[in-house]
Order: structure tokens, then C-alpha cells, then sequence
């Protein structure tokens, strides 16, 4: 198969969507397949072109078999709703000469990853003018998203943007989506349940296991990341390693671990970078039992997954079912405690459920109980953890997830 990913956020090095877009391209290169992807120059989560790349120049690399073509964008410092929308734009409009330039190639499937949806109609029309398959992978269903958090004000606009958004849907010869709960939104949308792919985000549970916990006796110093933070080898770390931006509603850590002051034994680590991470440096200013680290480089992220007990995944009442954490399949690869903030019924919460532990988003009192409950339990964080251990190796293996996708791709085409 000739396939084109058309994916903005393409960052192989980097957590998120990049990440996944980066191992399903290397991935079907490596069983055979040609994959050339159009994306913007690397950027997220720091809202920061990465060094070695150029947010106003065209490039084209190759990486590790796939080629790489990427479009000027501009990167707002500081991405509020006009600026976001900007944003995407710039992308939109700067990436069309490089899929026309893709017409001499003439791939069999163009596949785009949403966020953004405003590359869908050029897409659209691209896979019309050759006669080839069109695919959109919904990551985050990013206008409600952007209604739902206040982004984006206004019934009329409201009533447009989705209007305009099902028609769009409603026309790719495939639409996937990451999780039962939105692969039912786009049904709700219109889009055809004999078109409808689930395709979850996955994890390398090779590359992620349980790490040892070295034994913890007087004396015996604390080791990797704990020693570097200067967090002693018997603390409970509650870890939260992620973007750090206004969907997560990574506010409620900063007031549970306010709540959770005076507990000693209990140490937070907030991993990661982000339009919020200023003001959850301030709100923890006065806090000695938090601490924070830069995003890590990928060959230390099953030590840094390792280092926690409790791992915590807040998330915004009003995103729940629009958007599902990337991050959530590591976290439960560890093989370590999982404590989110969803409303029950909604993807995360059943996601979670059976293995770690559910309360209610917006809830810092509740949170910081959960946490301390935990805390004190030793063998209920251990029973957790084996569970997520033993979900993730069942259904969120890379390879099996992956394989699927390339079955349906070929059903695709052929249909």
C-alpha cells in the first residue's frame, strides 16, 4: 500500500499524538508499506518549534524509511482561542502545495489525524481528483472540544461548526476514532456505522514494564529520578507526566496536594510543559511537597513511570468523552496505581474502572482522600496495578493494534 498520513502534529520524540502518528508510520514502513506524511515542524507540548526545525520554511527528511514533508506554521507563545485557531490555519493553508505536490505519487489511502479538521476538506478533495480511499483518525473531537472549554463562544458559530463538521465526517470513506465512547459521537454525528473504525491508542508494553522497586531500609539512599528530586526512597510519589494545558484541569493537583501538605509521607511530581505549567508552578510555590521535572527524553520513560506509586490523570468535567488521555496506556503498562477524575460512564472512567480508581472531576477533596487512602495501601495499590498491567498487555498491545489497522486499511482499499 501507498499510504499518506496527513497528520499535523508528527513527533516521533515527543508523547501525544506526534507520538503515535510517528510509531504507526515507522510501523507500516517496516511491514512494506511506502508512507510519506505531511506535518508541521514539532512543537507540542511546549508551544515551542523544537530546535533543528523551522516553523517558516518548507523541509523534507527521511526518517527511518518514511519520508517526511513539513509546512511553515506559526506557533503562538501563548495559545488562547484566537491564537489556536490561527494556528491551525497557517498549517491548513501551507500544507495544501505540499499534498498537491503528492499527486505524481498518487497514494492509495490519504489518512488524516484530527486535531486539526480544517485540513479534511483539502483531503477530501485530493482523494476525489485521484480516485483513491480517504481516512479521518479523530483523536480529540476538537470543536466540541473548543465550545465545551470556552474556546469558542457563540450559538450561531456553534451551530455551524458542528453542522459543518458532520457533513465533512460524513464523507471520508473511513472514519476511526480511539474509544467505543467516540466511536458512538461520531455515530451521533452521522457517520455510518459500516465505516466506523476502533482504533485505540496503544503502548509498547515491551518497552514499558513494571520497574523493581529496589528495597527500602534506614540508610539505603533514594535512586534514579527520586534522588535527583530529593525525594526520599520510602515517599509515596504521586506522578503526573503529560501536557500540562487547560484540558486537563491540572489545577485540581496543585489543590490536593495543598490538602495534602501536612501528609509527609506523600510527595508530587508534576513531569511535563504546557501553557499551565507557569501557574501550577506559582499555585505550588509555597509547597514543599511538590516538584517538578522537564519533559523527559523517551529512553527514561519507563524509569520515570517506574518512580511513581500513584499515577493521577485529572481531566476537565467538560472534556471527559471528547478527548481520551494518550498518556493513560502507559501509565496502566507500568503496572502502578492509576486515580482519575471522570464521570462515571464516560470512556475514561470505564476505561479505569476494575483497575484504579474513579472520582469525581472538579473534586480536590476527593482526590487528595483517594490519593491518602491509597497511600496507606500498599497491596491495594499493588492488586491496581497488576490489573492494569494485565489490561494494557490484552488490549492495547502496539502490535496487535496496529495489525488491525493494517487489515482494515486493506479492506479499505479494496472496497
Amino acid at each position: 500500500m501507498k499510504i499518506l498520513v496527513y497528520s499535523m502534529n508528527f513527533a516521533p520524540e515527543l508523547a501525544g499524538i506526534g507520538k503515535y502518528s510517528g510509531e504507526m508510520a515507522e510501523w507500516l514502513h517496516a511491514r512494506g508499506h511506502e508512507v510519506r506524511v505531511i506535518a508541521s515542524p514539532p512543537f507540542f507540548p511546549q508551544w515551542s518549534v523544537l530546535e533543528g526545525y523551522s516553523a517558516w520554511a518548507y523541509r523534507k527528511t527521511d526518517w527511518n524509511g518514511v519520508t517526511v514533508c513539513r509546512a511553515p506554521t506559526w506557533v503562538p507563545a501563548k495559545p488562547r482561542a484566537l491564537g489556536r485557531i490561527g494556528h491551525l490555519l497557517s498549517f491548513t493553508l501551507s500544507s495544501i502545495p505540499l499534498l498537491l505536490a503528492q499527486l505524481r505519487w498518487k497514494p492509495d489511502v490519504v489518512f488524516v489525524v484530527e486535531p486539526p479538521i480544517s485540513c479534511a476538506p483539502a483531503a477530501l478533495c485530493f482523494a476525489k481528483l485521484l480516485g483513491i480511499r480517504s481516512w479521518l483518525h479523530v483523536q480529540d473531537y476538537e470543536v466540541d472540544a473548543a465550545f465545551g472549554l470556552g474556546w469558542l463562544r457563540g450559538e450561531r458559530v456553534r451551530r455551524f461548526a458542528l453542522a459543518a463538521e458532520r457533513w465533512l465526517m460524513r464523507k471520508f470513506d473511513r472514519v476511526s476514532s480511539i474509544s467505543s465512547t467516540m466511536c458512538t459521537k461520531a455515530l451521533e454525528k452521522g457517520v455510518d456505522e459500516s465505516r466506523l473504525v476502533l482504533f485505540p491508542n496503544w503502548v509498547d508494553v515491551e518497552a514499558i514494564q513494571p520497574v523493581a522497586r529496589p528495597p527500602v531500609a534506614e540508610g539505603v539512599p533514594a535512586q534514579g529520578f527520586r534522588a535527583e528530586l530529593n525525594i526520599p526512597a520510602g515517599a509515596v510519589v504521586v506522578l503526573y507526566a503529560g501536557s500540562l494545558g487547560s484540558k486537563q484541569g491540572i489545577e485540581l493537583l496543585a489543590e490536593a496536594a495543598r490538602l495534602l501538605v501536612c501528609s509527609h509521607n506523600i510527595h508530587f511530581v508534576f513531569c511535563g510543559n504546557g501553557p499551565s505549567r507557569a501557574s501550577l508552578m506559582d499555585a505550588c510555590t509555597r509547597l514543599g511537597n511538590t516538584h517538578f521535572l522537564d519533559l523527559q527524553p523517551a529512553e527514561r520513560l519507563n524509569e520515570l513511570l517506574g518512580m511513581a506509586d500513584i499515577h493521577v490523570l485529572p481531566q476537565r468535567a467538560d472534556a471527559a468523552d471528547l478527548v481520551m488521555p494518550s498518556k493513560l496506556g502507559g501509565m496502566l503498562a507500568s503496572g502502578r496505581a492509576v486515580i482519575v477524575t471522570a464521570h462515571a460512564g464516560t470512556a475514561l472512567s470505564e476505561a479505569v474502572w476494575g483497575r484504579g480508581v474513579v472520582v469525581e472531576p472538579g473534586d480536590a477533596a476527593a482526590l487528595a482522600d483517594a490519593i491518602e487512602q491509597l497511600s496507606m495501601s500498599p497491596e491495594t495499590r499493588e492488586l491496581l496495578g497488576s490489573a492494569g498491567r494485565r489490561f494494557a498487555e490484552a488490549e492495547l498491545d502496539r502490535n496487535a493494534i496496529l495489525q488491525r489497522l493494517e487489515e482494515e486499511l486493506q479492506r479499505c482499499i479494496a472496497g
